[in-house]
This record gives C-alpha cells, sequence and structure tokens, in this order.
C-alpha cells in the first residue's frame, strides 16, 4: 500500500504484524506463498553481547583512527572457525541491511584440496608450502572485508610431529597456540561451567589452571569497545550525527548533495546500477521520503520520533549513512549506503553494532524503547541469514505475531521455509481483525466507518479488498488509519 502520513505508533504495530516501508511505499509478504519467506527480525539490545567477530570489527575502526592502520591479510583478524554464539551463518560480510546484494563465492577446488590435504599430511611442511598456504589464507581474510560471504573454514598451519620427531623432548608450540591457551583461560575464568562444557564438546582438554579473579577479566562493554579513548595525535576523526530527514532541517538540506553523491557511487560500485538508476529522484524517494509524522513527546527521545539518517564523518567527509526509523518500541534499521573505498573498515557491522549501542542509549531515557528491528530475515538465502549473528534475537511468527527466540526456530527452518513459531497449536492472532465494519474509510472527503461506506458500494471486488486489507493491518491499525477509496 502507498502511506501518504503514518503515526510512528502506527508504523510500529505495522512492523510488529511483519510489514516494512521502502520510501512511502508499505509491502508485507505473502509467507505462505512467496519462495523465500522473510520473516521480520529483532535484536534485543539490552542482553547484545558482541560477538569475537563483532570486537575484531570495532577494534579494526579503532586501530584506523588512532594510527591509521588499514588491517589485511593477517590470519588474526578475522575468526575463521566461527562458533554458533559467534554466528548463525558463517558470514561475516559486509552488512548490507534490506537489499543486501554481493556475489556468492565459494572457495576454489585448489584452496579447498590445499586445507584438506594439510590434515592428512604429517612431518613438517616444506617452507615453500607454508607460504603458499600463508598468502590463500590471506586471500580468504580479504575477501572476509571486501564484503565477499565467507564459509567457515579451518586453517593447519602448524606442523604434526612426524618420523623424525624427537618424542623426548616438549613438543615446539606456536606463538599463535600459546596465544589460543590464554584466551581459552580467560574464557573459563569469565565463565567456568559454560566455557569449559563448551570447550570439551569441541575436543579440546580442559584446562587445569584456574587464574586469580581479576577485574580485568570482566568482558568489555559495546560502549567501552564503541568510544575507547584515542590519543590526541589520532591519524582520523570519526563523528557520528543524526539528521532528521527533512528538507526543511538546515544540516540535513546542507549536507545532502554529498549524500546523495556516495548514494551514487555505492549502488554503482557494490550493486552495478547503472548511472540512470540512482538519479536523485530514486534517491529521494527510496531514502528521503518517509510517511512518517516527526513527534517530539516530552518522555520520548531527546531527538524525537521519526525518520532519520544517521551519517558517518570521517576527517570532515560523509563515509556512510545508516537510514534508520525512530519508533515507539524500536529503532528500526531501513538501510545503509557507504563509500565502496572504505568496505576494508566493514562499515556494515560497524553501523549495525554503533545502531545497537544508539538503542540502549535512547533506552535511557525511553525505558520502553528497547529493540532493534534489523529488516527482514530469510534463512534460504545465505546473503540474509547475516542477521542472526546479533544475539539475542527473535523472529515474528507469521501466523500468531508473537516473537520467539530465533534459537527456538532455527531447527525448524532448516525442515521447511515457511514455519509457524508459535507452538501453541490453539493460540490465534489476537490482533486480528474481529469488526471490519469498524474500519475507518476516506471517501469523498469524508471520514465514515466501513459499514456506512458498503452500503454506498454495489462493486463485489470492492468488499473483499477492503476485508483483506483489514486482515493484514490488523483490527487496532484498520480503525485507527484512513484508507483511502475513490
Amino acid at each position: 500500500m502507498w502511506a501518504h502520513s503514518m503515526t510512528v505508533q502506527d508504523y510500529q504495530d505495522l512492523i510488529d504484524r511483519g510489514w516494512r516501508r521502502s520510501g512511502k511505499y508499505v509491502y508485507k509478504p505473502v509467507m505462505n506463498q512467496t519462495c523465500c519467506p522473510q520473516y521480520t527480525i529483532r535484536c534485543r539490545p539490552l542482553q547484545f553481547q558482541p560477538s569475537k567477530s563483532h570486537k575484531k570489527v570495532l577494534k579494526k575502526m579503532l586501530k584506523f583512527l588512532a594510527k591509521g592502520e588499514i588491517s589485511k591479510g593477517n590470519c588474526e583478524d578475522e575468526p575463521m572457525e566461527p562458533t554458533m554464539e559467534d554466528t548463525v551463518a558463517g558470514d561475516f560480510g559486509l552488512i548490507n541491511k534490506l537489499d543486501i546484494q554481493c556475489d556468492l563465492k565459494t572457495l576454489s577446488d585448489d584452496v579447498k584440496e590445499s586445507f584438506e590435504s594439510e590434515e592428512k599430511k604429517k612431518g613438517r611442511i616444506p617452507k615453500k608450502e607454508e607460504s603458499k598456504e600463508l598468502i590463500q589464507s590471506q586471500h580468504i581474510e580479504e575477501k572476509l572485508g571486501s564484503g565477499e560471504p565467507s564459509h567457515p573454514v579451518k586453517v593447519h598451519t602448524a606442523p604434526k610431529p612426524g618420523k623424525g620427531a624427537d618424542l623426548s623432548k616438549p613438543p615446539c608450540r606456536k606463538a599463535k597456540e600459546i596465544r589460543k591457551e590464554r584466551k581459552r583461560l580467560k574464557l573459563m575464568h569469565q565463565n567456568p561451567a559454560g566455557e569449559l562444557a563448551g570447550f570439551q564438546a569441541q575436543g579440546e582438554p580442559p584446562s587445569l589452571f584456574q587464574p586469580k579473579a581479576n577485574k580485568s577479566n570482566q568482558p568489555k562493554s559495546l560502549e567501552d569497545l564503541i568510544f575507547e579513548s584515542l590519543p590526541e595525535n589520532a591519524s582520523h576523526k570519526l563523528e557520528v550525527r543524526l539528521v532528521p530527514v527533512s528538507f526543511e532541517d538546515p544540516e540535513f538540506k546542507s549536507s545532502f548533495s554529498q549524500s546523495f553523491s556516495l548514494y551514487v557511487k555505492y549502488q554503482m560500485a557494490i550493486h552495478q546500477d547503472p548511472p540512470d538508476e540512482c538519479g536523485k529522484t530514486e534517491f529521494t524517494r527510496f531514502l528521503c521520503s518517509s510517511p512518517l509524522e516527526a513527534e517530539n513527546p516530552p518522555h520520548g527521545p531527546d531527538c524525537g520520533y521519526g525518520s532519520f539518517h544517521q551519517q558517518y564523518w570521517l576527517d570532515g567527509r560523509i563515509i556512510a549513512v545508516g537510514v534508520i526509523d525512530i519508533l515507539p518500541y524500536c529503532v528500526s534499521s531501513v538501510y545503509l549506503y557507504y563509500d565502496p573505498d572504505y568496505s576494508f573498515l566493514s562499515l556494515g557491522v560497524y553501523s549495525a553494532l554503533r545502531e545497537i549501542g544508539f538503542t540502549r542509549q535512547l533506552h535511557q531515557k525511553t525505558s520502553q524503547l528497547s529493540y532493534y528491528y534489523m529488516g527482514f530475515y530469510i534463512h534460504s538465502c545465505p546473503k540474509m541469514k547475516y542477521k542472526g549473528q546479533y544475539r539475542p534475537s527473535d523472529l515474528l511468527c507469521p501466523e500468531t505475531y508473537v516473537w520467539v527466540p530465533i534459537e527456538q526456530c532455527l531447527s525448524s527452518l532448516e525442515n521447511s521455509k515457511y514455519c509457524r513459531f508459535n507452538q501453541d497449536p490453539e493460540a490465534v492472532d489476537e490482533g486480528r481483525s474481529k469488526e471490519p465494519d469498524r474500519l475507518q474509510v476516506f471517501h469523498r472527503k469524508a471520514i465514515m466507518p466501513y459499514g456506512i461506506y458498503k452500503k454506498q458500494q454495489k462493486d463485489p471486488s470492492e468488499e473483499a479488498a477492503v476485508l483483506q486489507y483489514a486482515g493484514l493491518v490488523g483490527q487496532v491499525c484498520s480503525e485507527r488509519m484512513l484508507l483511502l477509496r475513490n
């Protein structure tokens, strides 16, 4: 449907029934008929803990800002063996919000064979092969940083004792192994029972050493990682500005030209859009037009509710823009576009973490605002499964519209693309349309309930269309929003 104007509460209620917006166009997938069911997904920022891969992205940004360092090709930069707590999808590619498009490339056969043969080999690896393997693992790391989806890959570089090994001497340990052991000890101390069980399940022996309790062992919060202090002589300065989407706003107006140029560069480089498909009209309709009416209630967030552009300014230039809606119960992510020259900073992941942190910040004043909506999760599409990495998160049941933790949904989604997540067979959609005659219609400049409007209509298809609308938006919205009929 086309939304000419909408309150933030209307849109909040609609997205809690599986709707989403693109500009003023508001749409809802017919879940049991579409080839790729799209489940609304939300993250719970108040309980969110950044995963190992998230921390690496944040540290990478801090290194770049502090020293101008660009991490590339270092095997320690990104995890090669993601665990379930790190990721559902095993995809550390660049997040591009609602409309992600990146080529799915698998590892070439020769790289696969190299890794597989490495496991079978015994004895020390000749220097040539060792360097070849390092180059290959660097190539994969560059893919991870460039936005291409990755796959869990085991990298084995430590030599195994062969026939000529002196068994009387303790085995030689590489620095990487020692670092792993230290990390294991730290994790076990943080969560002795859970982490120990996790390591044993992976076939690794539990360590016998228990380090002393230490405050420094406490994991850093998301805010600690984002806002870690930089040296006075930092190489770069990053500033995040929240700008209302309105041509009446001076900041939005003054940055529009630069923001639009960035959008064109992004669409052409990342999505291969031809220039005529990413003009000013398309940009404005897609990312600057919003049906949401800005609201500033006394107990709401300081910035108010409505549609915003969160601009990432690096040294006085915009390098990324996150398009978001601030609603009564959530921050809803609409889209992200960024400068492809800065792909090495994993700006998709970075911006999502900043938006989660921003939601936590808004919650401090407005306690009911406590969720981060990431659009749609498509389990059957690897390019969209990355959203499951942000834990804890919930999926919306397409039949009863209740939220179910994603862990409880995954096994069902493995068996069937379309699932009813609510396990109670008696449960129904509590917000369904029960009294369609109370639905509000706007007809010939007059507002009237559908019960009166239908008496004036003779076209039988009109009733079917109105009742379908009532069923999709639910009783509450059907009484609050006006359905325009010509």
